[in-house]
């Protein structure tokens, strides 16, 4: 990227740290959720004062929002390829609810089958597999599959309703070739479902899915708002996945008459600020330019992955620092809990990072080459309410405003942690939680936060 690295809404906020100093907070969990632009606050702030019903409001502040949020469906249905008017874009709370929502309304049953893939979300396999039938394409020790494992599973009798496959790992960052798979598929009559949060911030959506599903807070618009998009004909028989106002053209205490495409699909006030901010997402990665952006994630990827394949003690999950990823490096460090890694970057080095299962499970159990008997151990543990032994890695994950001196703090403080570094204080494991936390006295912003009960782990 020519120029310097963005910034984000909350750059440069310091917080506590266990030595008595305040630092600046240094997010390496892009991959999970990303602080907003400042050009998508400011879209947001200058709409707020004209918020209002839309659709059904004849005011003039009612006509401006109805506006900006059919202007917001447009510019979603263009970042996904502008596909044209045999697609709708319909406006969700986020992916895993677009997702539900597509399961939901292609009508499957037990009989049907749908291909996914062990590399997958918990978002892009749990709503298939509670309705369908799933057969999954598995991955190689490194955590890849190719064409040629999709085609098998394609192939293989019963012929499969969908194929539902990522367009980006959330624990590798690896890239599938989206683009022979989708050939693959279409070539055999098989509709495609591409999962992109973790694409969409990073590289052009692929326009030959016939349905694809992301979320704003994965690409700087944390405003609670998600896109499915998909043809218009998949939507216009049946009930809609939400029933009430809006969604309707006549309501009689016997009959129903369900109004078309995407209006059927979004029942109830939407979340129209959430579409102000989404449009203004896409229109600054859109003024960013994707030749930037893939220039900024390669150099960031490769100093990430390489960095940390060459310290000692660290193992790098996933692909060889050679392949292609995204800027996501999720790796182990040898007689180091992930849990308590995660805890002494955030306490001794304020940084961000993620750690446990990543809602990828089958996928990580691959990556880590647990044993069914290692996953029945952790099971009855977890049974038990005793999360200390839960599997899991570290997850590191840059954005638009990471910088290369931010991956060399990152790789020096995990180095330091790897090499044998003793903590300063010493940290407590919360069984139910499984997360580690140094002493109240030494980390005084635990206090609140323990008292919710949140815990990292889960997925």
């Amino acid at each position: 990227m020519t120029g310097p690295p963005v910034t984000l809404v909350g750059d440069g906020l310091e917080v506590p740290c266990i030595d008595g100093s305040e630092r600046p907070y240094l997010s390496f969990d892009a991959a999970a959720s990303t602080a907003s632009l400042p050009s998508v606050l400011k879209r947001v702030e200058e709409f707020v004062p004209w918020y209002s019903s839309i659709h059904r409001g004849a005011g003039y502040k009612s006509q401006v929002a109805t506006a900006a949020y059919e202007d917001a469906r447009g510019a979603a249905l263009a970042f996904a390829g502008d596909r044209g008017p045999d697609d709708v874009a319909i406006i969700c709370r986020n992916t895993t609810e677009a997702l539900n929502h597509l399961a939901y309304r292609l009508r499957l049953d037990p009989r049907d089958v749908v291909v996914s893939t062990v590399v997958e979300h918990h978002a892009n396999f749990l709503p298939w597999g509670r309705i369908a039938t799933c057969r999954y394409v598995e991955c190689g020790p490194d955590g890849t599959f190719g064409v040629s494992d999709v085609e098998l599973a394609l192939d293989e009798a019963p012929r499969p309703r969908l194929l539902a496959v990522t367009g980006a790992s959330n624990i590798t960052g690896w890239l599938p070739p989206l683009d022979l798979i989708l050939a693959a598929a279409h070539e055999r009559g098989i509709p495609v479902v591409v999962d992109a949060a973790q694409l969409a911030p990073h590289r052009p959506l692929p326009q030959a899915a016939d349905f694809i599903a992301w979320s704003g807070h994965k690409m700087y618009a944390p405003f609670g708002a998600g896109v499915l998009v998909g043809p218009r004909q998949a939507f216009m028989e049946g009930d809609p996945f939400l029933a009430g106002g809006g969604a309707v053209d006549l309501v009689d205490l016997d009959e129903v008459v369900w109004t078309d495409p995407p209006d059927r699909e979004e029942a109830g006030s939407p979340n129209v600020i959430g579409a102000v901010a989404l449009h203004a997402a896409i229109d600054a990665l859109g003024d960013l330019g994707w030749p930037a952006i893939g220039a900024h994630d390669r150099r960031l990827a490769s100093l990430l992955r390489s960095g940390l394949e060459a310290i000692d003690g660290v193992h790098l999950l996933g692909p060889s620092s050679g392949t292609e990823t995204l800027p996501v490096a999720t790796f182990t460090v040898d007689g180091v809990s992930h849990a308590l890694v995660a805890a002494r970057l955030a306490a001794e080095d304020a940084i961000g990072v993620r750690h446990g299962c990543f809602c990828a499970h089958p996928y990580l159990i691959r990556l880590l080459g647990l044993s069914h008997k290692d996953v029945v151990a952790y099971r009855e543990g977890l049974r038990r309410g005793d999360r200390s032994e839960m599997p899991g890695a570290v997850r590191a994950s840059a954005g638009l405003n990471t910088t290369e001196a931010d991956c060399e703090q990152l790789l020096a403080a995990v180095a330091r942690i790897a090499g044998g570094d003793p903590p300063p204080v010493p940290y407590s494991q919360d069984l139910r939680t499984g997360d580690f936390f140094p002493p109240a006295s030494a980390a005084p912003w635990q206090l609140g936060l323990r008292s919710h009960g949140s815990f990292c782990s889960p997925g």
